[in-house]
């Protein structure tokens, strides 16, 4: 049977250096994601989880152990390299939406395929056609700030999507959003993950977000001391 893990980390460590010395963010992290999975990554603040995400997004390496994702260790590529394995590979969600102020909506959500190359022709029935799809058909010629911060990420998630990704790495994606407009984005994920097959990581703060996930991985002081179901995992204790 074929290897369907897209996320390999093995004895993954992470640490800043600074005056008073390294400073460990990481330690020891061992763990696989499969295809078709949909994990929660939670832990408070401080406990490693933001660099374990930068790291599984290409956007940072780790000092020691490996990475390997969709079947290339990320440590033999090249700069040019890594950002073709993102933009083939992820798509990205963040908290703050990061979309371009004067760019309308259909060309915020076109603009990873500009770096891949495709055709304006392409792009534009690309963006109309995932614009539709996250429930916002009507407005591929708007501006962000003519929406709100709700329909903002919907857009958000368009963008994610337009180059087919494996894997959604998702970074606080309702951090910024009232329950019910949170409620609608979590279905939106959940639907990507059951209908598309689409790998999801999603780190959150809130345990009613996580809950969506099939998967929990805790991380506390750099370390993972919980992987496994999600109830379970909520009343996970750092070891003595």
């Amino acid at each position: 049977m074929a290897d369907t893990t897209v996320i390999r980390t093995e004895h993954l460590s992470k640490q800043y250096e600074t005056e008073a010395g390294p400073v460990p963010v990481l330690k020891d992290v061992n763990l696989d994601i499969r295809a078709g999975e949909f994990v929660a990554v939670m832990g408070p603040s401080g406990s490693g989880k933001s660099t374990f995400m930068n790291i599984l997004g290409c956007l940072d390496l780790p000092t020691s152990g490996s990475y390997v994702l969709d079947g290339r260790d990320v440590a033999t590529l090249d700069k040019n390299q890594l950002a073709h394995l993102r933009n083939e590979v992820i798509g990205f969600v963040f908290q703050g939406y990061n979309l371009l102020p004067r760019a309308t909506l259909a060309d915020n959500v076109a603009l990873p395929m500009v770096y891949a190359g495709a055709s304006r022709e392409k792009r534009a029935a690309m963006a109309r056609d995932l614009l539709a799809r996250v429930g916002l058909a009507d407005y591929e010629r708007y501006a962000p700030n003519q929406i709100s911060g709700g329909q903002q990420q919907r857009v958000a998630i368009a963008r994610a999507l337009i180059n087919s990704p494996r894997l959604i790495l998702a970074d606080e994606p309702t951090g910024n959003l009232d329950s019910k407009t949170s409620y609608e984005i979590m279905k939106l994920f959940v639907a990507l993950n059951r209908q598309d097959d689409i790998t999801i990581v999603l780190v959150t703060h809130e345990a009613d977000i996580a809950a969506y996930a099939k998967r929990l991985v805790k991380f506390v002081d750099g370390r993972v001391i919980h992987d496994g179901g999600v109830a379970s995992g909520m009343a996970a204790e750092a070891p003595a």
